[in-house]
């Protein structure tokens, strides 16, 4: 294991880590960073919580900084994508830690805040931009911002992003971009479709690989109850009782189920917040501050937050719900466990959850252990009351109408006839 100063990082970088107590790298940054210093093209493979953002960040400015200059107006010379926006302002903030003592500027720029406000701070240029794709695009088309000067670019939790169609919205930037230029994709999970994006976007990659994807991080204790799905609420503040101070995460499958829970769990005394679609930005943001700094112990989300918190004094994550999608799974329960500490998973399942825990155990290759009940006969999940299958509703109630179809012509109606004097 090497130390950061023998990595051959600029002055001004060791100086940012010894200030942030980073003396050693996790074994992602070993491999990752001396391939990206010499201008190797990076398709990293890891879980969440192994240090991925000094991975790629750490190389990323140690370039900027050997190339003296202030960007032009509306330009930046580095592109991160990351799909969600509290990964873009964790990146964004790590990176400004690394970068106060320099000249380098960092801008972010997603979804729910000021659109004008992002066109400003960008009409100065920038020498990183930190972006979800859909607000970048917004502002391209706005002719907000220029990236034919990105000679850098960094795909974070590319997995994630392809479930939310971000191929789409890299065709749209992707050629905008600068060339030649140094291109670093990371990833959880390598599904079929992340081999053809590597192939199309990056050229010559090393391929660095720390652990093999949809495996946990290991020094998190897994475990589950099998319960029915009224008995969660009850099974949930018993395990919450135990250690009335730790810092846990709390995942529900839906907005209004994890809004539901919040408040149920606020009614009874916790000191509980939410996070999920229906909250603004800045709710989102400080319900997060709230929950790094202590003030609140109970956060409730869905999986918006799944990659997107990064604070290392998360004790438990409990999945009250089981996710979808099994890769999730491991996304979730990495929000536990980092930066080298020890974290515990607890998970319920419920008879309409068993086939969402085996898809879970056999994409991990491990049979998660029982801490409580018996593994129920599974059932289908019961579907929405006052509907037969998933066709149109019938009868004379309102029919559904795609947005943008074109209303019925209005019938002429017949004159009636006057009745004969």
């Amino acid at each position: 294991m090497f130390d950061f100063d023998m990595l051959g990082l600029a002055p001004a970088l060791n100086d940012a880590l010894k200030s942030a107590n980073f003396t050693q790298p996790t074994p992602i940054q070993n491999q990752a960073i001396p391939l990206a210093l010499n201008g190797h093209d990076i398709l990293g493979l890891a879980q969440t919580g192994t240090g991925k953002t000094l991975a790629f960040g750490l190389p990323l400015i140690d370039h900027l900084l050997a190339q003296p200059g202030k960007p032009d107006p509306k330009t930046a010379k580095a592109l991160i994508l990351a799909p969600t926006r509290e990964l873009v302002n964790q990146i964004a903030d790590s990176l400004r830690n690394l970068t106060k003592k320099t000249k380098l500027r960092v801008a972010t720029v997603v979804g729910g805040q000021s659109i004008n406000k992002q066109i400003m701070f960008l009409a100065r240029g920038t020498d990183i931009l930190v972006a979800t794709p859909g607000r970048l695009i917004d502002l391209m088309e706005r002719r907000a911002v220029d990236l034919s000067s990105v000679r850098h670019l960094v795909l974070d939790e590319a997995d994630q992003m392809l479930d939310l169609g971000f191929i789409h919205a890299l065709r749209k930037i992707a050629p905008q971009l600068g060339t030649p230029r140094q291109t670093m994709l990371f990833s959880a999970t390598m599904p079929k479709q992340m081999e053809e994006l590597s192939r199309a976007y990056l050229t010559n990659p090393q391929r660095v690989q720390v652990s093999p994807p949809g495996k946990a991080a290991d020094k998190i204790t897994q475990s589950i109850h099998f319960v029915s799905k009224p008995e969660k609420p009850s099974k949930l503040r018993e395990i919450l009782s135990q250690d009335t101070d730790a810092l846990t995460l709390v995942f529900s499958r839906t907005k209004h189920g994890a809004e539901k829970l919040m408040k149920g769990l606020v009614a009874d005394g916790y000191n509980a917040a939410s996070i999920h679609g229906n909250k603004s930005q800045g709710q989102r943001d400080r319900a997060i501050k709230a929950f790094r700094a202590g003030e609140i112990n109970v956060l409730v989300a869905t999986d918006v937050a799944a990659r997107g918190i990064d604070i290392p004094g998360v004790a438990y994550v409990i999945n009250y719900d089981l996710p979808e999608v099994p890769d999730n799974y491991v996304h979730r329960i990495g929000r536990t466990a980092r930066a080298g500490r020890e974290g515990e998973a607890i998970a319920f399942c419920s008879a309409e959850e068993v086939d969402l825990l085996r898809q879970i155990q056999k994409l991990m290759k491990i049979e998660i252990p029982v801490a409580s009940g018996t593994m129920p006969e599974a059932v289908e999940p019961k579907k929405p009351a006052g509907r037969r299958g998933n066709g149109p509703r019938r009868g004379r109630g309102p029919q559904f109408k795609p947005e943008g179809a074109s209303k019925p012509a209005n019938k002429k109606r017949r004159p009636r006839r006057r009745p004969a004097a």
